[in-house]
């Protein structure tokens, strides 16, 4: 019999997974011109916006049972910025392995740490 952790489990997992779709898809929309582009001084591009919730998913989803979300290397103020190596691909580059941070960290749990 499946228990309900199981189901919880599973259903995160579908979850997470459509929104990493979702994402990838409105990605795949956007021309490299407007990656690094933004519509006014105060906005994010959306290179900016990827590069921010990569660092985020890593954080996060590192060793998340045992330490705080927030990692100690991470320099979130520079998420917001624009760097000489970001590239759309550098950029996907971190985006995906946050993404497999935060499916490895899903796979790792039981039933029971979720109950």
């Amino acid at each position: 019999m499946t228990t309900v952790g199981a189901h919880w489990l599973a259903d995160a997992n579908r979850q997470f997974r459509k929104y990493k779709a979702l994402a990838d898809g409105a990605l795949a929309q956007v021309a490299d011109d407007d990656f690094f582009r933004t519509i006014d001084p105060e906005s994010n591009s959306i290179a900016l916006v990827v590069k921010h919730l990569s660092g985020n998913l890593r954080s996060r989803w590192t060793n998340f049972l045992a330490a705080d979300g927030e990692k100690a290397d991470r320099n979130r103020d520079a998420e917001f910025e624009r760097e000489g190596l970001d590239t759309r691909e550098s950029l996907a580059v971190r985006w995906e392995d946050g993404w497999v941070r935060l499916f490895d960290a899903l796979a790792a749990l039981t039933e029971d740490a979720v109950l």
